[in-house]
Formats: C-alpha cells, sequence, structure tokens
C-alpha cells in the first residue's frame, strides 16, 4: 500500500480547502467568503450555532448547493462539484443527520443502489457482501449484509451510512450531527470508528452541538458565526467553556441552579398505562406516575424504549390500552388532542419537522396553529391578520428566532430555529402541563440555555412539566424527580438530589434502583 492509498485501497486526499465560499438564498446570505481547509488523519470540527451556515457550507461542499462564489481545491488543485456524484467520484462521502436508506432492503441491496453491477444486468449482491465484510474488518464496522435496514438500530443504521460512502471510495467523510440519535454507549462505539479511519488516514469533518464529543474526538475546530468565518483554533489550545463562549460571542453559563419553589398539587397522573408501538408490540407496560405544579418531572432512557409512546399517549396522538390518565383531577384517557389542547396541555415533540409544525405554512400560521380558530386570531371564520402578524413578531423577537420576516416559510429554518417556534407557540399559551420532549436535541450550546431558561421560567410559574430526554446532563440539570424507563416499564423515580449517572445509567440498562 503507498502512502497515497487508504487501507480500503482508494486513493487518499491529502488535504481539502475551501476558499472564499458565498452562498445566498432569498432574503438570507448564508455564507459570506468562507474559508475551511481538512487535512488527511484529522477530524476538523464545524462549530457555530443553528442557522450559522455550517450545513450550507457542506452541502456546497457536497455538491446539493452550489456556491455564488469561491473555489474548492483537492491535493492543491481546483476542482469543480456541481452535484453529489462529482463529489463521490473526487472520494467525498457525507453521512446525513436523517439517514439515506431504504428500510425494506438489505443492507447490501442499500449498498448496492444505485451503482452498476459488475455483471450487467445480473445483479451482483454477493460481491457486494463479500465488500461489505472486508470494509467491516478494515474499519470495525461489523454489520451482517443480509440484514434488512428495518431490523437494525440506529447505531447499526449509521454503520451502513458509513459503509456505503467508503464502498463508494470516500477519503474524506461528512458527518453532519452523527451522534444526534445515538445512545451513550453507541456515541463511544463511532469514536472508536472515527479513529480507526482517522488513523488510517481519512480525513473528517464532524459537524456537532455537543462540545464534549468536540473536545473528546476533534483534532482541530472553526466556528461559524452568522454565515462568516470567525475563526479556526487547534482543540488542544481551547477549553470547552472558551469554546462555548467564542461559539456565540458572549459568556454562556454552563450549569443551573433550581431554585426551590413550593411543590403544587398533582396536575398530570398515569396510573397502570399500557399501550402499543407502530409494530402492534407492547410499548408502555403499566406506568404509574405523576407530575405536579411546579416541578419537571425529568423521564430518562435509552432511545426506543418507549418514551414517544410515553408522550403520545398522554397527548391523545396514541391509543391507551389500559390504565387512566387524569389531567388536573378529571379522566382524559383517549381524548383527542383538540379537547387536551383546550385543556391547556402543551405539547413539544421529538419530531419537530414531522409533528410540530407544517413546513410549508409561514412561521406566523405556524405560531397559530394551536388557536387558529379562535379570539383574538379569529372572528366569525376570518383570520385577523394584523392580530396574527402583531402576535407572531412578539414571539419572534422574544424566542429570538432568527428568520428574515414572519412570512418565511418554517420548512427554510435551520433545525434549532425551528424548535424555537415550536416552543414559542406551545409555551405563550401559558399552559398548565406540558410534556417536552428531547427540547434541545440538535440545539447549539447558546440556543439549548434559552431553552432551558424557558422550561425554568415555566416551573417557577407553576406549570407540571413533563421532560422526557435522552441527554443525562439535561436530565440532571433540569429535574427535581428523575423517571427512568426500560423497555416500557418504570423502573422507579430517584431525587434530584440522589441522582448519578452511574445510577440512571443501570436504571436504564433494567437494573432496579435498589440494585443500582
Amino acid at each position: 500500500m503507498s502512502d497515497n492509498t487508504l487501507p480500503s485501497g482508494h486513493t487518499r486526499i491529502n488535504s481539502l480547502e475551501m476558499r472564499n465560499i458565498t452562498k445566498r438564498f432569498p432574503g438570507v446570505l448564508a455564507n459570506s467568503n468562507v474559508d475551511f481547509d481538512v487535512r488527511a488523519g484529522e477530524v476538523h470540527a464545524l462549530l457555530g450555532e443553528n442557522g450559522a451556515g455550517k450545513s450550507t457550507l457542506m452541502k456546497v461542499l457536497y455538491g446539493l448547493y452550489g456556491p455564488e462564489e469561491g473555489e474548492i481545491y483537492l491535493n492543491g488543485k481546483p476542482i469543480t462539484i456541481e452535484s453529489p456524484t462529482d463529489a463521490i467520484n473526487q472520494g467525498i462521502g457525507m453521512i446525513h443527520q436523517h439517514f439515506m436508506l431504504v428500510e425494506t432492503l438489505t443492507v447490501a441491496e442499500n449498498v448496492a443502489l444505485g451503482l452498476p453491477s459488475s455483471r450487467g444486468f445480473l445483479t451482483d449482491l454477493d460481491r457486494v457482501s463479500e465488500r461489505i465484510l472486508e470494509l467491516g474488518k478494515i474499519y470495525g464496522l461489523d454489520i451482517d449484509p443480509n440484514a434488512y435496514i428495518w431490523q437494525l438500530s440506529v447505531g447499526q443504521q449509521q454503520r451502513v451510512e458509513i459503509i456505503k460512502a467508503l464502498y463508494r471510495g470516500a477519503a474524506l467523510l461528512i458527518l453532519d450531527e452523527p451522534t444526534a440519535v445515538l445512545t451513550p454507549q453507541e456515541v463511544n462505539e463511532f469514536f472508536v470508528i472515527m479513529r480507526q479511519m482517522v488513523a488510517d488516514g481519512h480525513a473528517l469533518i464532524f459537524i456537532s452541538h455537543k462540545l464534549h464529543e468536540i473536545m473528546d474526538i476533534c483534532d482541530r475546530v472553526t466556528v461559524l458565526r452568522d454565515g462568516r468565518k470567525i475563526g479556526t483554533k487547534i482543540i488542544a489550545d481551547i477549553t470547552k467553556s472558551e469554546l462555548a463562549n467564542w461559539m456565540v460571542g458572549r459568556e454562556v453559563s454552563m450549569t443551573r441552579e433550581l431554585e426551590d419553589i413550593p411543590l403544587g398539587p398533582a396536575r398530570l397522573q398515569l396510573e397502570n398505562v399500557t399501550c402499543k408501538s407502530d409494530r402492534g408490540t407492547p410499548a408502555l407496560r403499566g406506568v404509574s406516575l405523576d407530575v405536579h405544579s411546579g416541578e419537571i418531572l425529568g423521564v430518562a432512557g435509552i432511545s426506543g424504549n418507549g418514551q414517544r409512546e410515553l408522550a403520545e399517549a398522554i397527548t391523545g396522538l396514541r391509543d391507551v390500552t389500559g390504565g387512566t390518565i387524569h389531567l388536573e383531577g378529571q379522566d382524559v384517557t383517549n381524548f383527542r388532542p383538540g379537547v387536551l389542547t383546550e385543556r391547556m396541555l402543551s405539547y413539544i415533540p421529538e419530531e419537530r419537522m414531522k409533528d410540530g409544525m407544517i413546513k410549508d405554512f409561514s412561521i406566523a400560521e405556524n405560531m397559530i396553529l394551536r388557536e387558529h380558530h379562535k379570539n383574538p386570531f379569529a372572528n366569525k371564520g376570518f383570520l385577523m391578520l394584523k392580530t396574527i402578524a402583531k402576535h407572531s413578531d412578539v414571539l419572534i423577537d422574544r424566542f429570538r428566532v432568527k428568520t428574515p420576516s414572519r412570512d418565511t416559510k418554517a420548512g427554510n429554518l435551520s433545525g434549532g430555529n425551528i424548535q424555537k417556534v415550536v416552543l414559542a407557540r406551545e409555551i405563550s399559551r401559558q399552559p398548565r402541563v406540558l410534556i417536552a420532549a428531547q427540547p434541545s436535541r440538535g440545539l447549539d450550546v447558546g440556543a439549548t440555555e434559552y431553552v432551558h431558561a424557558q422550561l425554568l421560567e415555566q416551573r417557577g410559574n407553576g406549570t407540571a412539566i413533563m421532560m422526557i430526554s435522552e441527554d443525562l446532563d439535561e436530565i440532571m440539570g433540569l429535574s427535581d424527580r428523575i423517571a427512568v424507563i426500560c423497555e416500557g416499564e418504570l423502573m422507579g423515580i430517584v431525587p434530584r438530589d440522589e441522582a448519578t449517572p452511574e445510577k440512571l445509567g443501570l436504571m436504564m440498562a433494567g437494573v432496579a434502583p435498589e440494585e443500582a
């Protein structure tokens, strides 16, 4: 193997450089004269607030967008990338945050999809499978080529995406928030794979909002703010808090103190609640808990253990097959979402693009989705446009939503700003009970700080809050009590001052609290 060849047999990318990249959208300057480079054998982090231009810059590199200005140099020579096919041909691969896999096909079929067969009109899945196993051995990507995608965990599906890119000859990989949907154990396994790829000479670009991950895995970091490059630093020369302040441009509080407030009555009560998953299997198994006015009850658990079904059962989006749900003393089991909304229950869903808003509606329209039919937003069937405009402008300002205008389609916003719109709509209703599922997933450190402040403000106002999160730091930092769920069963509820990561981790793995 020559110095310019990777263990996979593909050509190494010694250096890639983007110079003066500028990209505009209607009303938005997404990237302004941005310089960025990455070298073989390093992980270079791209960091910035939501809407700072990170994903846009990488989509330019991958050929999904064409820049108005700027050049790209590969190993010192200028290249043109006008499509993902061009990028792949140059040895550039991209692992998207939302996987591009066909669930009904096998691993081998997904890897071969879109590629010519070595046997002409005949399939060559046996050869594809053999190559998948070879790549798996080289990079520690253990996967069964004959397994169907729907049978795989999220972490395993991510391995398939990496193998797809490596199979196509990727020497440089763009990783767009690759850990956002992984469990802590899967993150550790993923980092082992990343370190192996770097040791073998790959160049990796890592986009993440999780500062501890950047400090752990990356060699250099480049910060973008409002579409402009702020600078590049060596990770060893900067602390985590300095990195947070540098990214946001101000001091960021990394910890929060919970103010002691009197506990009010139980506003939400679940008794032996059961429900089924989308596949008809048991999702919740006799869950009983209550949430009081003026408290945050954190619900911790590894992804896929019934958290989504719990939130949907409470909010009327999933049928409860057993047990009861009481809202302020009244039985609301299997009530429709609209009726629960009228009873001042608000819901921040984890799938904000799918369940939280209508992406083809404007921000102003999304801000009133819950109450578009009522005064003051409607009168005798007609929308009160001036009132709606004023209402949305106030919320855009209060919740710091970065948008060209209230009339911008919600689908054009960054993930963090979409979350702020959902948060603004649900909190502005002054709910009595709030279900917040993964409230800071995909948010930068500044936006996370703001979301946490809003949740604590609601707590102080007497709202009963159930916060479902897979982020243990978030759970331990905000919760008064912590309920742990495993395989649809409630393992126990731990007071804040008795909770440790080790204890919660064991309970998340199915160990009873007295044993943990």
